[in-house]
């Protein structure tokens, strides 16, 4: 693959339109506007790039561009054409939404679309992490250009590479001056080289970083062959008899994968060099280490009891020194090793695979918030937490409201989750794609992203979780502090420099409050609108403005307050899923 993709004009395959009044108003003109989607030709810029903007369809003109930091108002023009361009502020690591409106002969105004832009020129400060799984001779130019282009509207940033190499201890299928065109997989999947240069080149014109895929410690039976020494190895006995590995099925796995020691340099030192020939071939922008956990009691070579947890440090550690330009993440799962290790070494940001015991809702944020503080509040969190565990045991569809309570509480604490690929992520082996999105959920996601993005400089950059007291005058919501509780609306809080965040996340009628909803069973929540609510507060505020995902195309609103000495006064329009407030200090 050698061409690059052009992602001028992409893919309209997802989005739509969610007027922000609970009536629709007809435009003053008659011409329709229904759903318009706009996107971007690429999914993060760098300070000083411009953005091309692109319509599903002609737009009336009467329609209006409205650019916004937060709820600050940047530029407004005229719209004239189905594509235009926006050069954005300078600053770096700045989010914005972007709209087009119209206003009524009545004078109400409607919001049609919006789109989200990233100005950021490291992708470690808001990572939103993504991953490819299927790279066969089959998969043609047209299905790498829609899945970029689904993936860049959704303002992916980078991919991982998932099981696309030939063999754990030999990634590179053949060698730097004669690589091989295609190979067999683990699972004997066909994939090709070729597929994979096209996705890589794509990739990197959307602004999309792209990260291979292997274990921090794998190798296949025949690795012996290809000079890997059994004294590098870890064993599950003191008398060097049996390497500690992970089983599989053979058929359809080539082979078990055993584990060898991530601290022994001379395992290092080999994987290293064969990094080093899987980027001369593929122009990879790094290396996702992965791991498979906890493996209890195991010994070195030598006999002497691991603690494998402190292992990946040095593994990085010699990863790092051994390819100083490339980026480099790794696997937690289910946080082994990554306190005091993998949080504080050369990783660009943190990754935790969640599985039990760590399944409720609170767990879940506490995931992040541990993270956060082993980090020193240094590095954001992305983590892979597959949805609707046992319905993916056959075919069928994710819940809808299961997918957008855990990416509320995802966003809102701070994070992204690892979800989106060629489809959606239900299992840890990745290319499982047994369940499909409902329409609703292929919409929704496409606005949960735009905010995550839009508003990621009130989400993902400062601040600090605190408590403040959220009241309901009209009856309409139970506010309660975060865990959620049974029959209340759960509230995450945090105080930025000039700011008070407050998120509003719906859980008065869930059905569990089980994150994974691993049966299918979560339902919907009621959509509520207009709720008296006070947030208690002494400082003057000059500002109140609200923003959902789930209301108005995500684009913030000023609404009316009135301040006494303890407490500001508002009211809510809207509440079905997740809400957040924002008090603007004088």
């Amino acid at each position: 693959m050698t061409c690059s993709i052009l992602f001028v004009c992409l893919s309209f395959l997802f989005g739509g339109c969610n007027s922000g009044d609970k009536e629709n108003n007809a435009p003053s003109n008659g011409t329709s506007v229904e759903n318009v989607q706009l996107s971007t030709d690429k999914a993060v810029y760098s300070p000083g790039q411009t953005v091309i903007f692109t319509a599903n369809k002609a737009l009336p003109s009467d329609v209006k561009i409205r650019y916004k930091y937060l709820n600050q108002i940047i530029k407004e023009e005229a719209y004239s054409s189905v594509s235009w361009t926006w050069n954005p502020p300078t600053d770096d690591f700045k989010g914005y939404l972007v709209d087009v409106y119209q206003t009524s002969t009545s004078g109400t105004e409607t919001v049609l679309a919006s789109v989200a832009v990233d100005v950021s020129s490291d992708w470690s400060r808001f990572p939103r992490y993504g991953f490819l799984s299927a790279f066969s001779t089959s998969v043609t130019d047209a299905d790498i250009k829609t899945v970029l282009n689904d993936l860049a509207r959704h303002h992916i940033n980078g991919l991982q590479y998932y099981d696309w190499h030939y063999k754990h201890h030999k990634p590179l299928a053949g060698t730097p001056e004669a690589p091989l065109e295609t190979w067999l997989d683990i699972m004997n999947r066909n994939t090709s080289m070729n597929t994979i240069k096209k996705y890589i080149s794509g990739a990197k014109a959307a602004g999309m970083k792209s990260m291979f895929y292997n274990l921090a410690y794998g190798a296949l039976d025949d690795a012996a062959s290809d000079g890997v020494k059994d004294e590098w190895y870890m064993f599950s006995d003191k008398n060097h008899k049996n390497k500690d590995l992970y089983d599989l099925p053979e058929p359809p796995f080539k082979s078990d994968i055993f584990f060898l020691n991530p601290a022994n340099t001379d395992w290092q030192n080999y994987i290293a060099r064969q990094n080093a020939d899987v980027y001369a071939v593929y122009d990879f922008d790094g290396y996702h280490i992965d791991q498979v956990g906890d493996r209890g009691t195991v010994y070195d070579y030598n006999g002497n009891k691991m603690a494998l947890d402190q292992t990946f440090k040095p593994f990085i550690s010699a990863m790092k020194s051994a390819a100083p330009s490339k980026h480099l993440l790794m696997n937690a799962v289910n946080q082994f090793g990554q306190e005091g290790g993998i949080a504080q070494s050369d990783v660009d940001f943190l990754y935790s695979e969640v599985w039990s015991p760590n399944e409720s809702f609170s767990l879940l944020a506490d995931v992040i918030k541990n993270n956060d503080s082993y980090s020193n509040n240094a590095k954001k969190t992305v983590l892979a937490a597959y949805m609707n565990y046992n319905v993916a045991n056959s075919t069928g569809e994710f819940n809808t409201p299961a997918v957008l309570l855990c990416d509320a509480v995802i966003f809102s604490f701070g994070a992204s989750h690892l979800e989106l690929g060629e489809h959606m992520l239900c299992k840890e082996y990745f290319p499982n794609s047994n369940l499909t999105m409902k329409p609703d959920l292929i919409k929704a996601l496409v606005k949960y992203y735009d905010f995550l993005t839009g508003y990621q400089n009130i989400l993902r950059d400062g601040g600090s979780l605190n408590d403040v007291t959220v009241s309901c005058a009209n009856g309409k919501i139970q506010p309660a502090a975060w865990p959620p509780q049974s029959g209340k609306v759960a509230v995450i809080a945090k105080k930025m420099e000039d700011r008070q965040i407050v998120h509003l996340v719906n859980f008065a009628n869930a059905a569990h409050f089980e994150w994974r909803d691993t049966n299918g069973t979560q339902t919907t929540p009621n959509t509520i609108y207009d709720i008296a609510l006070s947030v208690n507060t002494t400082q003057a505020v000059k500002n109140v403005w609200v923003a959902s995902p789930d209301w108005n195309e995500g684009v913030a609103t000023s609404v009316e307050f009135k301040q006494n000495l303890s407490k500001v006064s508002f009211t809510l329009p809207y509440l079905k899923y997740w809400s957040t407030i924002v008090l603007e200090y004088k």
